[in-house]
């Protein structure tokens, strides 16, 4: 496969999941700041933050630093309509379609309908009107939506070098969104004020609600929702396939086909060895209690890993050129 066709096939993967991600988690952050309890900033402000956009936003609404955070229907438009917000869900379909449109011949005709239809909905003028009254039904359309994609991948296509491609850009893009979720959730947390276990439970059940890890955690824990609980289902859960250790196990397994371990002459030695180490660590970081761990530490240095994982994957596989402009969709 020529790096060009693998780099669209990556960034495939890596935008419908960062839409489905997208809509997740503004879903779940409605639902939570309906509880009077919690302020608006508490709320909304680690959604920013994980999308990275906190300087843009503040230069984009022109408000004091005290009424920034006060309108949900700001920050909600902001993250999901705003073209030049880069992580915006409207972006992120955007950029997956016109990946998906670079690689149309690799793409089961399903997989590319679904995409097209996920396309045509985000930008269709009604569903911006339909989202000023329910912008819930708006996000879980889009979830349904970028689902059914991704579950086309796995059952219309050949589970050849493409697939290994786009399922490895789904589970790096999960990896990060995930740590980024939990990381900003904790610090946020910390600076709550009181200690109300009913807020920081309300929180905490919204992470795992944003990451559709609820009815999982609930069947591992017995119902009770702790911070050291859920910080352990998300980074070392095995079985759950959108934790931290779950999708770089399963991000290290597709790399291994895509670059076979003992096919020392191959590009892609530098992703793999890089890789394979974050698992080993993490395996190890495992044998710890969560209490004993800085949490903020570990999903940072994750975050940083992953990067690092994205850039040389990029000049050792996809093209460093290639790779560059397209994050740039």
């Amino acid at each position: 496969m020529i790096s060009r066709v693998a780099d669209h096939c990556f960034w495939f993967g890596r935008y419908v999941e960062r839409a489905e991600a997208t809509a997740r988690m503004l879903d779940a952050t409605l639902r939570l700041s309906l509880d009077g309890e919690l302020s608006a900033e508490n709320v909304w402000r680690p959604l920013v933050v994980v999308a990275g956009e906190e300087a843009r936003y503040a230069a984009s609404v022109a408000r004091s630093s005290e009424a920034l955070w006060s309108d949900r229907d700001i920050i909600a438009r902001f993250l999901t309509w705003n073209h030049d917000c880069g992580t915006a869900l409207i972006n992120s379909v955007r950029a997956a379609r016109w990946n998906a449109q670079a690689i149309r011949d690799v793409l089961s005709s399903e997989v590319w309908e679904a995409t097209n239809d996920l396309y045509l909905y985000a930008r269709d003028p009604s569903t911006e009107q339909q989202w000023r009254q329910a912008p819930t039904a708006v996000y879980q359309q889009v979830r349904n939506k970028t689902q059914l994609t991704l579950g086309l991948l796995r059952s219309t296509m050949l589970h050849d070098e493409a697939m290994d491609f786009m399922w490895l850009g789904v589970l790096l893009e999960r990896v990060s969104q995930t740590a980024r979720l939990l990381d900003v959730h904790h610090h946020t947390l910390v600076h709550v004020d009181g200690d109300s276990p009913v807020i920081k439970t309300a929180v905490w059940s919204a992470l795992l609600q944003s990451l559709s890890g609820t009815e999982a955690f609930m069947k591992r824990h017995a119902g009770r929702v702790s911070s050291d609980g859920v910080a352990a289902f998300l980074i070392f859960e095995p079985q759950f396939p959108r934790s931290v250790a779950y999708c770089i196990s399963s991000a290290l397994s597709r790399l291994s086909d895509i670059r076979p371990p003992h096919e020392e002459h191959l590009p892609g030695g530098a992703s793999l060895m890089r890789l394979s180490a974050l698992q080993a660590w993490l395996a190890a970081q495992r044998r710890v209690p969560v209490a004993e761990i800085d949490v903020h530490a570990l999903l940072t240095r994750v975050v940083e890993a992953v990067h690092a994982i994205c850039d040389d994957l990029a000049a050792e596989l996809l093209g460093a050129a290639a790779s560059d402009s397209n994050s740039n969709q």
